[in-house]
Order: C-alpha cells, then structure tokens, then sequence
C-alpha cells in the first residue's frame, strides 16, 4: 500500500466570507476567532505554508468591550526608526479614533510572522459601524454572523 498525503493545491482552495458582529464581544476572544478564519485552520485541508484563509468582515468594531481595567491602562506603542520617534497612544484614545484599528491590531498580533500575514491583513474588513460595502457576500449565506 502507498499511502500519499494530500496537499491541497492553490487553484483549488475556495475563499468563503465571514461577518462577525463585534457588538459586546470581548476584544481578545473576537481576535482569536477572525485570526482563526484568516489563517484558515477551520478547514479540513488547512496547510501551514498555503494561505487558505478566507476573507472576513467584522462589523460593529466601536461597540467591542476589554475586561478589567485594560479600558483605562492598555497602551499601544510604535516606533518610527528614528531617535526620539518612540510613540505611546491610550487604548481609549485610539478607541475614540478609530475604532477599527483597535481590532486590526489585536488580529494582527495574533497572526503568525511570516510572510503570509499581510496578505492575510488585507482580507480583513472592519467597519464601526453595522453598515458595509460587503453585504451583498452575505446574502443566504451559512457563515454570515459568526
């Protein structure tokens, strides 16, 4: 007997679409869940060094929650790569801000870091609010609402 391990090939890979309302999730479990979808580990064929992920569209970005006292402590920070160009934002700041970016963020922090995350970042679709360019992907759609 010759046993052979299938390994899924790029063209036949399908993207589906996800909507996930963000309204009352907790920040760090709704990451995890859109990591999970983008990275594509929800798949029966799911191969580490593919990007079979889907697309996904998280909706209701400004209505998410953070336990704790993370609303009042958590900062993000950056570096520009000069000296002096360390930069330190309040999470309720950039909450106030932009909404989205707070999500994207976390998303991103969860992914791996390689060279398949940014193609797997531009598959991903926050909105603040409930309306979006996307709704038509939707429509009788078994993985709408997430």
């Amino acid at each position: 007997m010759d046993a052979k391990t299938y390994q899924p090939k790029v063209k036949e890979m399908k993207k589906a679409w996800h909507l996930i309302d963000a309204k009352g999730q907790v920040l760090g479990r709704l990451a995890t869940k859109v990591a999970t979808f983008l990275i594509g580990k929800h798949k029966a064929d799911y191969s580490a060094h593919l990007d079979s992920g889907d697309f996904v569209v998280v909706i209701n970005a400004s209505r998410v929650e953070l336990t704790g006292k993370k609303a009042l402590q958590k900062k993000y920070y950056r570096h520009s790569g000069y000296p002096g160009g360390f930069k330190e934002i309040s999470f309720e700041k950039l909450f106030s801000q932009k909404p989205e970016r707070v999500i994207e963020l976390a998303v991103s922090g969860m992914l791996p870091d390689n060279r398949l995350k940014k193609d797997r970042m531009k598959r991903l679709n926050v909105f603040a609010k409930e309306e979006n360019p996307y709704k038509d992907r939707f429509e009788g759609d078994q993985n709408a609402k997430d």
